[in-house]
């Protein structure tokens, strides 16, 4: 399951780092999305992968010995609701911008021009 996890990781960060370095700003917006949720698989893993287990784990005398790490959940919640909120203003941005420069080249240039 971790090979499955380092697997999506890795190929969400390399789609998203693609798409950022795109001319257009439709492609920057898509992979900084790809970026996040890169972002947001990882600090999900580093709570540790378990399928099927207990969130309250117990020792051989049945006492309570450790809990789950809510941590990396809560982080992750956090994060995908500043990441939706930003790539909200972010495409608002992005299509005043178009609206003004009347192209959507990260640089401002028209497509006659390349």
């Amino acid at each position: 399951m971790e090979i499955v996890l380092a697997l999506a990781i890795g190929v969400l960060t390399a789609s998203g780092l693609w798409l950022v370095l795109r001319p257009r700003t439709f492609q920057v917006l898509i992979g900084l999305t790809l970026l996040s949720y890169a972002v947001n698989l990882f600090i999900f893993s580093t709570g540790g992968i378990r399928i099927g287990a207990e969130p309250v784990l117990r020792d051989r005398a049945g006492a309570l010995a450790q809990y789950a790490d809510p941590l990396p959940q809560a982080l992750v919640l956090t994060a995908i609701v500043i990441s939706f909120a930003t790539t909200a203003l972010l495409l608002v941005v992005l299509l005043v911008a178009r609206g003004l420069a009347g192209a959507d080249h990260v640089d401002g240039r028209k497509d006659a021009e390349e």
